[in-house]
């Protein structure tokens, strides 16, 4: 293996990582970080979780999930680093395998443009390959997304049984936010607090934006529960995933919300 550099390079926690000059084997622990290498540097990745499930046809060793990953089978795959993300995985799990010796770059991705300035640095400093031209062309995207001629107040649930909802500091808030669309909840204390349908229903929205990930609400699964409110099924890969997929996310979302907005 290359020696790591003298100066390591700082992730977005500020932790130093020791990554080789040349970086040929990629664990990744967040499935929009695993499209991210595995559309930008086919071949470089060597392992994802269970849940990654893009680009189709991914075929790499899996090792479980973002909460609970196989720090054995990681190990055992031999990465040069690690990919992870401050909200997604446990610092527990980031410890030890630091403590194996093992580089681990975090991620800490909570706005559109945090999101666009991660990943060419993770890109270019943590797996060592050119910055891709899908990153420039979701910068374009973003900077003058779809906008409709007026904002609306959602509520924006993430999980039901419990009913857990967005709230402050997060990327799908930002998102929305770009889209017009401003948050209820985004002066809660909280990121994702749960909050009990009643108080749901009189916060004062006047749409509720349902994603279809994490939990998978449809037609027939949510809407209900939100009588006399304008609701939005939307796509939750281009809600809530930083990666290749920022470059259609607001042509996309912005499709799914007008068709609500134009009742």
């Amino acid at each position: 293996m290359t020696a790591p550099p003298s100066a390591a390079p700082l992730d977005d926690t500020g932790a130093p990582v020791p990554v080789p000059d040349r970086v040929r084997r990629v664990v990744s622990l967040v499935p929009s970080l695993t499209e991210t290498v595995a559309v930008t540097a086919p071949g470089l990745l060597v392992g994802a979780t269970d849940w990654c499930t893009r680009p189709p046809g991914l075929d790499v060793a899996r090792v479980r999930g973002t909460k609970n990953p196989d720090l054995e089978r990681i190990a055992a795959l031999r990465p040069d680093v690690v990919l992870g993300n401050a909200e997604e995985n446990r610092p527990a799990d980031v410890a030890a395998l630091r403590a194996a010796g093992i580089a681990v770059w975090m991620t800490d991705i909570r706005t559109v443009d945090q999101a666009l300035a991660s990943l060419r640095r993770m890109l270019a400093e943590a797996c060592r390959v050119p910055v891709p031209p899908w990153l420039d062309q979701a910068a374009r995207a973003w900077a003058s997304p779809p906008v409709p001629p007026r904002r609306r107040r959602a509520v924006v649930p993430v999980w039901r049984r419990p009913w857990m909802i967005v709230g402050r500091d997060t990327f799908t808030g930002d998102v929305l936010a770009r889209l017009g669309v401003d948050n209820v909840y985004a002066g809660h204390p909280d990121r994702y607090p749960k909050i009990g349908l009643d108080e749901l229903t009189a916060a004062g929205a006047d749409l509720v934006v349902l994603p279809d990930e994490p939990y998978r609400f449809t037609a027939d699964d949510g809407p209900e529960c939100f009588p006399g409110v304008d609701v939005a099924l939307v796509d939750g890969r281009y809600l809530t995933w930083y990666g290749p997929s920022l470059v259609d996310a607001p042509r996309v979302l912005a499709a799914q919300l007008a068709a609500v907005l134009r009742r």
